[in-house]
C-alpha cells in the first residue's frame, strides 16, 4: 500500500513539474535576421548612374520590387535579438532609364555624391 502511494505520488509530482527552472539562467534563443544586410562600406560601392546588374552585384537581389513601381528597388534588414530587442535598416534605390539616380533611407551613399538623398 504504501509503495503504491509513494509510486502514485511520485508520478504526480513529476507530472505537473516539467523541466525545473533554474533562477537567472534561460534557455538558448538564436539571433533572428531576415532581409539583405548592407554595410556602410557595401553603400560606398554603389555609385549613381550604375545599371541594375552592377547594384545587383554588389547589393543582392531586393527584397522588395514593387510591381506598380518597376524604377525602385528596396532593400530592407530586420535582426531580433536573444532579448527581443529589434533593429531595422530599409534603403530605396531609384532608377532612371535603368541607371541608379537616388537612394533614401537609413544608409546613404557617399556625402557630396549627386545621388545621395535628393
Amino acid at each position: 500500500m504504501h509503495r503504491t502511494l509513494f509510486a502514485v505520488f511520485l508520478v504526480a509530482t513529476v507530472a505537473g513539474c516539467g523541466v525545473p527552472r533554474i533562477p537567472g539562467i534561460t534557455p538558448y534563443k538564436p539571433d533572428i535576421q531576415q532581409g539583405n544586410f548592407l554595410s556602410q562600406d557595401t553603400i560606398a560601392q554603389v555609385k549613381p548612374g550604375m545599371s541594375r546588374e552592377q547594384i545587383r552585384f554588389i547589393l543582392g537581389t531586393p527584397l522588395i520590387t514593387p510591381i506598380f513601381h518597376s524604377d525602385r528597388w528596396d532593400y530592407v534588414y530586420w535582426r531580433e535579438d536573444e532579448r527581443g530587442k529589434r533593429s531595422e535598416r530599409r534603403i530605396a534605390l531609384f532608377f532612371v532609364d535603368n541607371k541608379l539616380d537616388r537612394m533614401t533611407g537609413d544608409a546613404q551613399l557617399v556625402p557630396g555624391s549627386p545621388a545621395a538623398g535628393r
